[in-house]
């Protein structure tokens, strides 16, 4: 017999029988995160930022939940997160709540952000890697690094003009100018030099490739190639040049993995000899290829073509003519060879070699040989083979970010961009350790106990070898002792 839904909805008073556990399938995304993450260390994190008197605050372990899933589910906007939650009941469970408990207003998030600021996200994301690393999930001695600009939340009809005299007369900029000076003596890091946004200060204008004039911050991110873990992430304006968070990741990955990286590897955007020179004074291969080398113009002779001459420090060209050194630069570090003018005005290679009028010029850096030998190690197999892998991998990692809204920033000025990249790498790092690691608590106490199994084993041996060396002491003391009675005795 054929059944017939009812027109309307029955109102029921009670529901017997009714379970939000039951409501929520076993293999859902949010039980998986529910049962790696502890969200409880915000008790402690957030403890001084929250007055003794006044009205009950929401949960600080709530407040970490509803900023996951604004992110995690790409919600447009925090008015729409709450409007959502008595329509999830996922959302209502992964939360801890009850049917008819009330839902935090919107201003609850905004709020919190003001008073825990990014450090509390940070440390979010750092124990996120932290267990990662405990579930074997990170081999630490191989990093790839990238950088990814994303568009502010700012219009470019908001630029101003910074050097017009029209600045002094706009009352609204006036009163930005006074609110960014305190933000300034903080060591708020400055944008373009000319032109500054009136809504979003931090961000700075960018033209990069298919970007043209867009408002913007850069994204620079450290992955370990075992699973594609992400353990360092800085965020910046997006006018600064990636080659200079290279020693910061490197920090970053350190402190998280409690592993310092053997290997680097990057594009030619930090092949700098600044970078270089980092990498080998931290023992860090740096399959990096020479930013020098990428920009070298077609037709014109490139600085190796110059041969130096160590016993007369002068550099001989290609023609014959000698450079010899004329000056030394205190910031770069590095010493500056040139011909003269009228040699080169006369010589018939000029047209391959330079377009000066005051001739060629070379700059050779004061660790020039040690800069030369990071250099021939990026031109390894080995290097290529990883440049080869880092352009797929960084891929992989900034693309699995655009569901999470990473293309578009949520909010505005740096440290909040800040908050938004910590949150999105923490969950692409989640949804990786609920991927690999079926049972995570009982996985990472197992790997907790076999790293405190080794510890005591070599604790064991180094004991052992100690009461060794204490027992060849004695040994030697009975036998020198022996030996200076047999000698006395037979005189």
């Amino acid at each position: 017999m054929m059944g017939r839904q009812p027109k309307g909805q029955q109102v029921k008073m009670f529901y017997q029988g009714f379970s939000l556990e039951q409501r929520v399938r076993p293999d859902h995304p949010l039980r998986k995160i529910d049962q790696i993450i502890d969200f409880d260390f915000t008790y402690q994190e957030v403890s001084g930022t929250s007055g003794v008197n006044g009205n009950v605050s929401v949960p600080p372990p709530v407040i970490l939940k509803l900023m996951l899933l604004l992110i995690l589910y790409n919600v447009r906007s925090e008015r729409e997160l709450m409007e959502t939650i008595p329509e999830r009941l996922d959302w209502v469970w992964f939360l801890g709540l009850d049917l008819d408990d009330s839902i935090p207003d919107h201003s609850v998030l905004s709020k919190a952000r003001a008073r825990w600021g990014s450090a509390t996200f940070k440390r979010f994301f750092e124990r996120v890697v932290v267990q990662c690393v405990k579930a074997g999930l990170v081999d630490g001695s191989k990093i790839f690094m990238d950088s990814s600009l994303i568009q502010a939340d700012a219009s470019t009809d908001s630029v101003i003009n910074t050097k017009s005299l029209q600045r002094h007369l706009n009352r609204s900029f006036r009163e930005l100018e006074a609110r960014l000076e305190p933000e300034k003596d903080q060591g708020d890091q400055a944008v373009n030099s000319t032109y500054l946004s009136a809504t979003d200060p931090d961000a700075s204008i960018v033209t990069q490739g298919k970007v043209h004039n867009q408002l913007s911050y850069k994204i620079h991110r450290a992955v370990d190639e075992q699973s594609e873990i992400i353990t360092a992430t800085e965020v910046s304006p997006g006018a600064v040049n990636e080659g200079h968070l290279l020693a910061a990741l490197i920090d970053q990955h350190a402190q998280n993995t409690l592993h310092n990286p053997e290997v680097v590897v990057a594009d030619s955007q930090y092949g700098t000899s600044e970078n270089y020179l980092e990498c080998h004074d931290r023992n860090i291969a740096a399959h990096i290829p020479c930013l020098k080398e990428s920009r070298n113009r077609k037709g014109i002779f490139s600085d190796d073509a110059f041969c130096y001459d160590s016993d007369n420090d002068t550099y001989l060209c290609p023609g014959g003519k000698r450079l010899k050194r004329r000056r030394y630069d205190k910031r770069d570090e590095t010493f500056e060879y040139q011909c003269l003018a009228k040699l080169c005005k006369i010589c018939p290679m000029r047209d391959q070699c330079t377009t000066s009028k005051e001739g060629r010029t070379i700059r050779r850096h004061r660790r020039h040989d040690q800069i030369q030998q990071m250099r021939a190690r990026a031109l390894s197999r080995t290097s290529k083979r990883d440049l080869r892998i880092r352009q797929h991998l960084m891929e992989r990692s900034f693309a699995r970010a655009v569901r999470l809204g990473f293309k578009r920033a949520r909010w505005r000025r740096l440290w909040r961009i800040q908050i938004q990249e910590y949150l999105t790498c923490a969950i692409q790092n989640i949804m990786v350790l609920a991927r690999y690691v079926k049972e995570p608590r009982h996985a990472i106490a197992v790997a907790v106990k076999e790293a405190q199994r080794k510890e005591h084993k070599l604790t064991s041996n180094i004991n052992n070898l100690n009461l060794l060396l204490s027992s060849l002491y004695l040994y030697r003391t009975f036998f020198l002792s022996a030996l200076r009675r047999h000698r006395f005795t037979n005189g």
